[in-house]
C-alpha cells in the first residue's frame, strides 16, 4: 500500500513535470544562443518576416522583433540550407516567415488574443472563428519557435533569379482547419505543392506540425530551454 503510494506520487510530479514551461537561458545575444542568420548560410533564401511588420494576425510589429532576420541554431540553418540547395536545383526555392521567435513575442501574442475588442485581423486570418477560440490550440503561451529549431515557410517556383510563391491553401497563420498538411478539402496542386514541401524539408530531418502545412522542426537541433534574445 505505501509502496502504491510513493509510486502514484511519483508519476504525480512526472506529470507535473512534463506540463511544466522550458527553462529560459541566460543567453544575451545570438552568439551566445548558439544561432546564425541563415542568410550566411543561404543567400538566396526568401525572406519576409511577418512579426517584424505589421502583415502580421496582430496587425502590428510584434515585441522582440526590431529586424526582418531569419536566425535559427547552427544544426537547424545548415539543414534548412541544404532544403534551399537542393530545392534550387530543381527549380524551386524558399520563403521564410518565421524562424527562431523570442519568447516576448510570445506574451505579446497571448496578451493580443486576451484582447477581445481588436478583430481587425479576423477576415484574413480566423474568418470562422470567434478570437475567444484562439487561445490554445492556436495561440500558446509557449513556442517551439523560441528554441530555435522550428522555421515557418513556403515553396516558391523559380524561373530564373525570379520565383513566385506557390498556392498551397492558406496564408501564413490562417487559424483554420484548412490550413491543416492534410485538409481534404485543399485542390489537387495545393495537395502536390505541400507534399512537394513536405518531402525536401523531411529529405534533412525535419518534422511538420500537421495542424500547419508551414511549420517545421529540427527535433534534433531542439535544446532543452528556450530564449529571449531580441531579433536585430
Amino acid at each position: 500500500m505505501k509502496t502504491s503510494l510513493l509510486l502514484a506520487c511519483a508519476l504525480a510530479l512526472e506529470a507535473v513535470a512534463a506540463d511544466a514551461p522550458p527553462p529560459l537561458s541566460p543567453a544575451h545575444s545570438m552568439a551566445e544562443a548558439g544561432m546564425v542568420d541563415v542568410r550566411t548560410l543561404s543567400p538566396r533564401l526568401d525572406e519576409d518576416v511577418k512579426y517584424a511588420g505589421s502583415d502580421n494576425f496582430t496587425g502590428a510589429p510584434v515585441d522582440g522583433y526590431k529586424s526582418a532576420k531569419c536566425f535559427l541554431r547552427t544544426d537547424a540553418a545548415k539543414a534548412l540550407a541544404r532544403v534551399e540547395a537542393r530545392l534550387r536545383h530543381e527549380g524551386y526555392g524558399l520563403r521564410v516567415w518565421d524562424c527562431y521567435r523570442p519568447a516576448r513575442a510570445v506574451t505579446a501574442f497571448v496578451r493580443w488574443a486576451g484582447d477581445l475588442s481588436d478583430t481587425s485581423t479576423k477576415a484574413g486570418h480566423y474568418p470562422n472563428l470567434g478570437k475567444d477560440k484562439l487561445l490554445g490550440e492556436y495561440i500558446a503561451p509557449v513556442s517551439g519557435h523560441s528554441r530555435g529549431a522550428t522555421v515557418d515557410l513556403t515553396l516558391m517556383h523559380c524561373d530564373g533569379a525570379r520565383c513566385e510563391p506557390l498556392d498551397m491553401g492558406t496564408n501564413f497563420d490562417f487559424f483554420d482547419p484548412l490550413a491543416h498538411t492534410a485538409d481534404p478539402r485543399i485542390t489537387p496542386a495545393q495537395k502536390a505543392s505541400r507534399e512537394r514541401l513536405l518531402k525536401a524539408m523531411a529529405a534533412e530531418g525535419f518534422s511538420n506540425y500537421p495542424q500547419e502545412w508551414w511549420h517545421f522542426t529540427l527535433p534534433s537541433a531542439v535544446p532543452p530551454f528556450i530564449y529571449d534574445v531580441p531579433v536585430e
